[in-house]
């Protein structure tokens, strides 16, 4: 397994990492408010955190709905909050020319999924020295992860993770191939599982992807049980108003019935899945 750090959090060494916050960066506030509830709920629990806002929405569904404030206000917010709160921040980025500028920032780069293919994206984010996060595309199998791998060794990234948010089933669903994260994780890095984004009903809602968040827990029981390097949820503490993703982002005072699921399913089958 090829492990990485990112600041004293380490990927891989077998210690389960909660990557969560809202999925847009709607205001410093509420940045604040969020990142305050994962660091006293990740503390007590002695799990791993790395904070996540996303400065722009470049795929919504609709022109229509907000996208977000732009490089310099989101990348502002998630300075503040890695200095606030000593936490490891991430973000997603849309083209390569964002990726220099941003990895000033945070500590791992993510690729969006509708992205993860494109040579640019991927080298530009190796390029920067920073461990870079890919969603597994919504269009491909778990085995065909293994050439992304590829092209960022070869682009020299020091850190890789795959992340699995589910694969298109038909028209406006999503569904998740559960042995697919072993596949993904037999190329060498850590796999994380997105289990918000995988609830997600793509278009669904007109002008806006739906969803069902009734359905995350029991995906992220399913994720534990398989065996996973890190988990990805975004949390919102009033979803319904969330400006992005507000079928799907989980209610932020209900993150810790699900982290304790989470990890008591983890610990019931520590040292039975292969590393």
């Amino acid at each position: 397994m090829q492990t990485f750090s990112c600041g004293h959090v380490e990927f891989g060494s077998g210690q389960l990492v909660l990557i969560a916050g809202p999925c847009l960066a709607e205001s410093l506030d509420l940045c604040r408010t969020v990142a305050e509830k994962l660091v006293s709920t990740c503390s007590k629990r002695g799990l791993p955190l790395i904070f996540k806002a996303s400065f722009d929405k470049a795929n919504r569904s609709s022109g229509l709905t907000p996208r977000g404030f732009g490089i310099d206000a989101g990348l502002k917010t998630l300075e503040t909050i890695k200095s606030e709160f000593g936490t490891p921040v991430t973000t997603d980025i849309h083209l390569p020319d964002q990726a220099k500028l941003v990895a000033s920032v945070v500590d791992i780069l993510q690729i969006p999924a509708f992205l993860c293919r494109q040579s640019d994206i991927l080298s530009a984010a190796a390029e920067t020295g920073q461990a870079v996060n890919v969603k597994k595309g919504q269009f491909l199998a778990p085995s065909d992860t293994k050439n992304i791998v590829a092209k960022l060794r070869d682009f020299g990234a020091s850190g890789i993770m795959l992340t699995e948010r589910g694969t298109t089933f038909g028209y406006n669903n999503l569904v998740v191939d559960m042995p697919g994260l072993e596949v993904m994780r037999s190329f060498g890095v850590p796999v994380c599982f997105d289990a918000t984004h995988s609830a997600q009903r793509p278009g669904a809602a007109g002008e806006s992807t739906g969803g069902n968040r009734d359905s995350i827990p029991a995906m992220v029981r399913a994720a534990m049980a398989v065996g996973v390097d890190a988990l990805f949820m975004e949390v919102h503490p009033d979803p319904a108003n969330a400006m992005s993703d507000s079928s799907t982002q989980w209610p932020l005072d209900r993150i810790d019935v699900v982290l304790d699921q989470a990890m008591a399913i983890r610990s019931s089958l520590q040292g039975r899945i292969r590393s």
